[in-house]
């Protein structure tokens, strides 16, 4: 089933009624900020809310959402689908939402619906671009690190990414089709779109990029290794703290629970030089580095990783230090 987003409220107000019994009705709104409004009745009684209509949610426009439901209460999220992590957060936040399978969370005074039975629709794959594949995950990543490169020769891209020289150009030809390449000149190009290239490239690197870079979890020798983690004598030409600590020394916001580690050292190597020991249950976890250009420190992976590792966390101290992350080092960027 492929949907246009103009067709997702219909969808879920029909799936509701046949599902759970409750009618809907959908009305575009003319307010800047919302889509329209939904009124539900259940048991008789019409309940009416301000509606945003979305494909999915991802935990980074979560902070979007409630200044969202602020500004126009009472809000519901209409979506073709929710992550259940995603739907537990709104939930907590007291924040409706309607699937287009019909499952639904809402509560207006004495009111309560919550189903949550219904498997959600199939949707069509999405033709596949080349841009976000893993190597177009790591170029991508060079690209928001030094927008400039995109305009150096296809071999010097290839060399700094470690890419092999025949993917560097479906991945710009990629980026071009999804408008996030603008040609300004015959030899000239300049981002557009950023921040959405950003958020997307954030969410395909949690899902397709960053579960194959991992090298292993361990935890250290000696307890107190933890606890004393920023004494750990990291060889930062090869190896940099990711993710809470990394976030830590940037910020002084977090205290990690668990500690992150990009690297180029050997399983061998990390054992002997920060005496760890491999363990499965450990809270050390390692990856492989896979940059080589930093823009802050060299002790830590460059904000937009750090931010990437903390949101897809789902932690609410995390997010909230990665919302201070974007907002001091990303920002301005996209």
């Amino acid at each position: 089933m492929n949907m246009k987003e103009a067709d997702i409220a219909e969808v879920a107000i029909e799936n509701l009624k046949n599902n759970a019994g409750i009618t809907g009705k959908w009305k575009n709104s003319r307010l800047k900020g919302i889509d329209g409004t939904i009124e539900l009745q259940v048991n008789g009684v019409k309940y009416v809310f301000n509606a945003e209509v979305v494909n999915e949610l991802r935990n980074y426009q979560l902070a979007t959402i409630k200044e969202k439901a602020a500004a126009h209460p009472p809000l519901l999220i209409i979506a073709k689908h929710l992550f259940p992590k995603i739907k537990e957060e709104l939930r907590h936040l007291n924040i409706a939402y309607l699937e287009t399978s019909g499952n639904i969370f809402a509560k207006a005074g004495d009111m309560m619906v919550w189903v949550d039975a219904q498997p959600p629709l199939k949707q069509e794959k999405e033709k596949l671009n080349r841009a976000f594949t893993k190597t177009g995950l790591k170029v991508i990543f060079h690209f928001l690190l030094d927008e400039e490169l995109i305009n150096r020769p296809y071999r010097e891209i290839a060399n700094r990414t470690e890419a092999a020289l025949g993917n560097i150009n479906y991945i710009v030809n990629g980026l071009k089709e999804m408008g996030y390449l603008l040609m300004i000149t015959r030899h000239r190009y300049v981002f557009n779109n950023k921040k959405d290239l950003l958020n997307k490239w954030v969410t395909a690197y949690a899902e397709k990029l960053r579960p194959t870079l991992k090298v292993g979890t361990f935890k250290f020798l000696k307890e107190e290794d933890f606890r004393n983690w920023k004494n750990l004598p990291l060889r930062t030409e090869k190896t940099c703290w990711g993710g809470e600590p990394a976030a830590d020394l940037l910020t002084h916001y977090l205290q990690p629970g668990e500690l992150t580690l990009y690297t180029i050292e050997s399983r061998k190597e990390l054992i002997k030089n920060y005496r760890l020991i491999p363990d499965e249950n450990g809270n050390v976890t390692v990856f492989k580095k896979f940059w080589n250009y930093n823009d802050v420190n060299d002790n830590i992976t460059p904000p937009l990783l750090i931010y990437a590792d903390l949101m897809q966390t789902r932690d609410r101290r995390c997010i909230e230090t990665a919302t201070k992350i974007y907002e001091e080092f990303l920002q301005h960027k996209y």
